[in-house]
Order: structure tokens, then sequence, then C-alpha cells
């Protein structure tokens, strides 16, 4: 079985969906808690969420691996994405609400590592392909780092999170034209929307993200409330039918922009 699942599409527009995985190597699983073998900090619905890519023609990346297993949107070095406030490293200790993730001893460094080569590379392998390809037939690659999260995360943040929640990175990995069209749709929409603020970006849009290399890159993160049923936690379908079409505007007026920038 792939270590990652990915398909290429003809457009300009990748996907990337770095939280979704649901597997667990068996001798990871063994020592894990069973608050870690939940898997509550799962993005499981975003595929499903985002089920109108195809038509757009994107490309998608998919984790194969759990984010306990290794956290293919944290930097290789391991180094905090936010200096000064907690977060999840390449391989998570303690779940989003503080719980361990093991039972007795932590990985250390030597496992980290081993992790990092053979379930975080493959991933980035994947990704840096999809992105290489769109900006050799296109002139440029639109990558949409795909995320949601508990509205309420004491751990992460105070209070509750905006619905929607942009990253360029301030502005560094995505272009003026493209950010403006991209967040001007979701500032019309009717959500509660954010640009750059609590989430700027994770690895994905820091590391892919490269406007003058024609390569522009937003992550977006959705506070779970926008598309899921609380008591359930699956897909509540007149949720997903609002927000369905902000996101698929966003991306489309962000290609047009870019487009419209190749052009002149």
């Amino acid at each position: 079985m792939t270590d990652v699942y990915a398909a290429r599409g003809d457009s300009p527009l990748i996907v990337s969906f770095p939280h979704v995985g649901t597997d667990v190597p068996d001798e990871i699983a063994a020592r894990m808690t069973p608050a870690a073998l939940r898997l509550d900090d799962t993005d499981f619905e975003q595929p499903t969420l985002y089920d109108f890519v195809e038509e757009l023609g994107a490309s998608t990346v998919r984790a194969r691996w759990s984010r306990l297993v290794v956290d293919v949107n944290r930097p290789p070095d391991n180094k905090p994405l936010y200096p000064g406030q907690w977060g999840a490293g390449l391989v998570p200790f303690e779940t989003f609400h503080g719980e361990p993730v093991y039972l007795g001893a932590t990985p250390d460094d030597a496992e980290v590592k081993v992790r990092r080569d053979r379930y975080w590379r493959p991933y980035h392998d994947a990704l840096r392909a999809a992105v290489d390809a769109a900006v050799a037939r296109h002139g440029f690659a639109l990558l949409w780092d795909a995320h949601s999260i508990d509205a309420v995360v004491p751990k992460l943040f105070e209070g509750t999170l905006p619905d929607l929640n942009m990253g360029t990175v301030d502005g560094a990995a995505c272009g003026m034209e493209a950010r403006q069209a991209a967040f001007g749709v979701m500032r019309a929409s009717g959500f509660n929307a954010v640009l750059d603020g609590r989430f700027k970006g994770g690895f994905i849009t820091r590391n892919y993200g490269a406007p003058a290399q024609g390569v522009h890159a937003i992550q977006m993160e959705l506070a779970k409330t926008t598309h899921l049923d609380e008591a359930t936690r699956t897909i509540d379908p007149a949720r997903a039918a609002r927000l369905r079409p902000v996101l698929e505007s966003a991306m489309e007026a962000a290609l047009d922009a870019l487009g419209d920038l190749l052009d002149d």
C-alpha cells in the first residue's frame, strides 16, 4: 500500500490534505494511549468537503498516516512554527486537548528521524512533484492546504476561532493579487473570516509558497462548526452546502487573479 494518495489533475491547482490520515503502524499503535487512538485531531472530513476540486482539474495529495505517527505539516528539523506558543511537534507527544499520546516513554530523537524518513518524506516528494508539474505546465501553481480544527481549543488559542482562517504567512507565501482575491470572497461570504490571524500557515505553506517562482500557497483552516454536526462529528449536509461554494469561489478567484498576471 502506498504511503501517500496522490492524483494528478490538469489545472494549476494543487490541494493538500496533510492531516486526513488514519493509519497507524501496529508497532506504534501498541504504545499509544486509548485517547490518542481515537485520532480526534484528524481532519477526516476534508476530502469529502472538498469533493468539488476534481471538477476544477486539481491535483490532490492526501496523507495515509495519522498525524500522530508524523505530522507532515511540521518542519523536518522540528523547529516550532509559532515560537513561544504551544504546538504539536513533528512527532506529537500530546493531543490538542493535552492528553498523552504514549503509554510509556516517548519516541527519542533516533526514532523521530526514522519516522521523518519513512513517513514524512513520501508526502513531500509527492507534493513537490505536483507543484513542479503545475508550474512547468501553466507557469504558476496555487497550493491550497486544507485543514480543520475545533472552534474551541484552549491549549492553542483563547476564545472561539473564527469560521474561516486563511493563512499566507503575512503575504510571504502568496502574491498580493491572489491573496486579496481569495480573501475577498471569504470576507463577503457571511462567514466570520480572518486573514493571517492565529493560523498564518504551517510548514507546507511556508516551505512551498514562493510567489517569485510562481508558487502561491494558502492554508485554509476551517472551524469544524462550519461543516460538522457537533453531536455526531460527521458532515452536516446543510452546513457543507453553504460552505462549499465559498471555498470553490475563493479558489477560482485566486486562480483567475494569477492567470491574469501571467497574461499581462
